[in-house]
Order: C-alpha cells, then structure tokens, then sequence
C-alpha cells in the first residue's frame, strides 16, 4: 500500500492505495467485514458532523481521490495530519487518536450518540493471517489501545465511534493466531500501543471541559 494526501471538500484525506488486493478485516462505515480491499481512506470531517449516511459519504470521498475498486474507510474529527505511524518489525499501525470531549467506558452506563471524536487503528501485516487470527488480532488492538488510555490517564477504554481496519497478504503461509503473546499479534500490540500513546501527546483532549467533570 502506498499513502496518499488529498484534500476533499476543504479537508484532509489519507488514501491507501494498493496495487493488489489485500484481505482485510473491518470494522468502518464503509467497507467494513472481511474480504479483499483495494484502497483505505481515513478522512477528517467536521465536529458537528451529523450525516446519516457517512458509508456513502466516504466512499463519495475516495471516488474524488481517485480511488478504485472495493475498498473501506472511515471518519473522524480529528485533523488526519496528525496520524501517527509504527512500524514493529514489519507489522505497521497508523493510528489518529482524537479523544475530544467524549471518552468512554467499554462498559459504562451512557448511551451516546454517534459523535465522530474517534480512534481509528489501520495497521498491515507482512504475512497472511488467518480469519480467525485476524479477529484475534482486532482484540489485540482493543486491548493495546485500551492499555494506552489507560497510561495515558484518559478517563476511558475508547471513544463510541472507534474504527479498526487490518490487512493482510491474500497469499502465503498462514499464520493461525493474532493474539497478544504471538509473534504477529505481540508486534501489533506494541505499534498500537505505541502510535496511540504517541497520538495521546500532540491530539486535542478536552473532556476535562465536559460539564460535571
């Protein structure tokens, strides 16, 4: 995959794009599941964005990119140059960690609207992983994520409207596990944990500010 910059309707893009299919799993507003995938877009939109139909909207974004093909992307408030990439011996995680004003609780008592703050994790593996494996694998995520907020001090697991997507080689030796004590899971924890942490430094966070705190 190669990384592009875009700007589209006045805002920042990143695109993703390969020159062969990947199998990713998702879990974005556009594209999400598992299945082959051409390209990977995380675009910044408003604060007060309030679509009801943010798939549309970002596979609307990619076309003005140029992209083609099946492909996943996703949203968030945060301003994408912000992203922050690690690279752990060659499993490479991009995450933007917008926290804003809503931090939450995996199991908390709120219900919150969607509210697009957001974490989104895209990360690439050098060797094929199982299905299995790669749902495996979002655990981890969500568990070095967690872990880094955690550090961090944020008062929360995560945001509601948190994104994953992770590819992988369609051909190849398998590997049957993502889990955080094997080898490809081990290296995603640590590039996660790391670019999230990283994000925690440079990315506004408000829920200080939040009436009651």
């Amino acid at each position: 995959m190669r990384l592009e910059h875009h700007e589209v309707e006045g805002r920042p893009v990143l695109l993703w794009r390969a020159d062969r299919p990947w199998l990713a799993i998702s879990s974005a507003v556009h594209g999400g599941g598992l299945g082959e995938r051409n390209w990977v877009l995380n675009a910044t939109v408003r604060s007060d964005y309030d679509r009801d139909d943010p798939g549309e909207h970002v596979a609307a974004l990619a076309a003005a990119c140029g992209a083609t093909g099946p492909g996943t992307g996703v949203l968030t408030a945060l301003d994408v140059h912000r992203a922050e990439t690690v690279t752990d011996r060659g499993v490479t995680v991009t995450a933007t960690t917008g926290i804003g004003a809503h931090p939450t609780w995996a199991a908390g008592d709120e219900e919150l609207a969607w509210l697009p703050g957001t974490i989104n994790v895209v990360g690439w593996f050098p060797v094929r992983l199982t299905p299995a494996a790669l749902v495996n694998a979002v655990a981890t995520v969500a568990e070095a994520k967690a872990q880094a907020l955690l550090e961090g001090g944020v008062p929360g697991t995560g945001t509601p409207t948190d994104a994953t997507v992770l590819l992988c080689p369609t051909t190849g030796p398998t590997e049957p596990y993502g889990g955080p004590r094997s080898v490809q899971g081990a290296r995603l924890a640590r590039a996660v944990h790391a670019a999230v942490r990283a994000g925690l430094r440079t990315s506004p966070m408000t829920w200080a500010d939040r009436p009651g705190e």
